[in-house]
């Protein structure tokens, strides 16, 4: 099953009543808006679908920036504090006299071209089309804003901010159609395509704490040792140590265990201690008040503690009440996960990408390389449940063309100007990033590179950086370019 999307952190919508400049009383945040856009622009005569947006304009004064972001891979429903300054979109309008729009991504949410998420209808949710999308909307929309009708690019600068796959989306969207967005703001941008993703775990493994990382490491050479072996009455016994006896695939397990990890990708610099990635290293580390050393308490504590907190805690938190098989299980491709394609399944959508495009697939790493993750793990596991969910396009597992989609919007390489990029030490997207281990872009006025200790989209949340001076540092940073480059 597919965890860990690289999406933008959600806030609450704020309920206050918004006013613009001049008093008037403007529509709720969560008031829905329609575009007529393409369903496929390489054949404009098929029509057109509704494709969902938000705006606020409580800060536009004439001549001011028109901020546009796209959550990414999600219901955008509920994202609408993006409009607002408790995020950096509304700073930056509130700062340039600008005007804030979300708009929902083409196969997500109710923007959908056809009524259904088939591989046939899904043939139209590639990274060009969501490009040609932004750009589309950008050039034709009338916002209902006053003067809205007169706000396109030829006149008026469009500003595009996105995070994680948004974020790359940003840029990606810059490198492929130059001259439409005057700036761009990508935090967390995953802009290379990487299929063979085991960096997602290298900064969970750097920051995570010490004994805990000792401890995972412990169980998981454990586990790739006696797989190694062919030990099946040791895997049992592992497995049902955790309550997953009844799973009937080793690599299912592999994959299970990786959940815990994941949920490092939800803390945010405001999270407390009692955040469930935290609970689950104080199960494995601290016993009778006291906290294991930096390595660890050992293997044999360690698969007792692990395993106690996925039945105690954990297997109720991910599976509820379901059995281990359908709540884990990769192999049972009658089960509803892999068949429905009613819209609104962002899972669903966001395999597609996947499977054809980016990869992004959170595995083991190579052989001499510490492992939180097991090396039974590979992108084979994955592009296997690709077939699961979409038989009628792939009879085979298929390999991602994300070094196409690296070529063609630049990755890594990317050279655009005014194109700031904001990532997170702390980041487990950070290696698909700009920011990444060795790649030692240089941080130029032209295209900025700006790096604090947050972790996902850190930057995007005003709040963030209140509690963390270098995630204020870096939206002080991103304003302050905003400013230049729109003077």
């Amino acid at each position: 099953m597919l965890r860990g999307r690289p999406g933008i952190p959600q806030i609450p919508v704020p309920e206050y009543s918004v006013t613009s400049p001049n008093g008037t009383t403007l529509p709720p945040l969560t008031t829905v808006y329609y575009f007529d856009q393409l369903i496929d622009h390489n054949n404009p005569s098929l029509g057109t679908f509704q494709q969902r947006y938000w705006m606020d304009w409580e800060f536009y004064g004439a001549g001011g920036p028109i901020i546009l972001m796209t959550p990414g891979e999600t219901d955008a429903d509920g994202y609408e504090a993006y409009l607002t300054n408790e995020t950096v979109n509304g700073m930056t309008a509130q700062q340039q006299q600008g005007a804030t729009v979300l708009i929902e991504h083409r196969f997500f949410g109710y923007s959908n071209p056809y009524d259904n998420l088939t591989s046939q209808s899904l043939e139209l949710l590639t990274i060009q089309q969501a490009i040609d999308d932004l750009v589309y909307f950008a050039q034709n929309v009338d916002l209902p804003m006053p003067g809205g009708d007169n706000v396109k690019p030829d006149t008026t600068p469009w500003i595009l901010i996105g995070g994680s796959y948004s974020g790359a989306l940003t840029s990606w969207t810059m490198v492929n159609k130059p001259g439409i967005f005057h700036a761009g703001y990508a935090s967390s941008a995953v802009v290379e395509a990487i299929t063979d993703y085991y960096g997602y775990f290298t900064p969970i493994r750097e920051y995570m704490p010490q004994n805990c990382s000792s401890d995972v490491q412990a169980v998981i050479a454990y586990l790739d040792q006696t797989y190694a072996e062919n030990n099946t009455a040791a895997i049992q016994s592992l497995k049902e140590a955790f309550g997953l006896g009844s799973l009937s695939h080793i690599d299912d397990f592999a994959a299970a265990l990786q959940y815990n990890l994941f949920d490092w990708q939800s803390l945010q610099p405001d999270v407390g201690p009692g955040a469930m990635f935290f609970e689950f290293c104080d199960a494995l580390e601290v016993k009778d008040s006291v906290s294991a050393p930096a390595t660890g308490w050992g293997l044999e504590n360690a698969i007792y503690s692990w395993g106690s907190f996925w039945n105690n805690t954990y297997y109720a938190y991910v599976c509820g009440t379901t059995d281990a098989e359908t709540c884990l299980g990769t192999y049972d491709t009658s089960q509803a996960y892999w068949t429905n394609v009613t819209v609104n399944n962002a899972n669903r959508s966001w395999f597609w990408m996947v499977c054809n495009q980016v990869g992004y697939y959170q595995v083991g790493p190579p052989l001499g390389q510490p492992a939180i993750v097991s090396r039974i793990l590979q992108p084979i596991y994955e592009e296997r449940q690709c077939v699961n969910m979409f038989p009628q396009k792939f009879s085979s597992p298929p390999s991602p063309s994300a070094a196409d989609v690296d070529m063609m919007y630049d990755g890594w390489n990317v050279n655009v100007d005014n194109l700031f990029f904001a990532n997170g030490l702390r980041d487990p997207w950070r290696e698909a990033t700009v920011s990444a281990d060795g790649l030692n872009r240089a941080n130029t006025t032209t295209q900025p590179i700006y790096e604090g200790d947050g972790f996902h989209c850190s930057d995007l949340l005003t709040e963030n950086g209140i509690v963390d001076e270098t995630v204020h540092a870096v939206q002080m940073a991103g304003l302050e370019y905003m400013k230049m480059w729109l003077t």
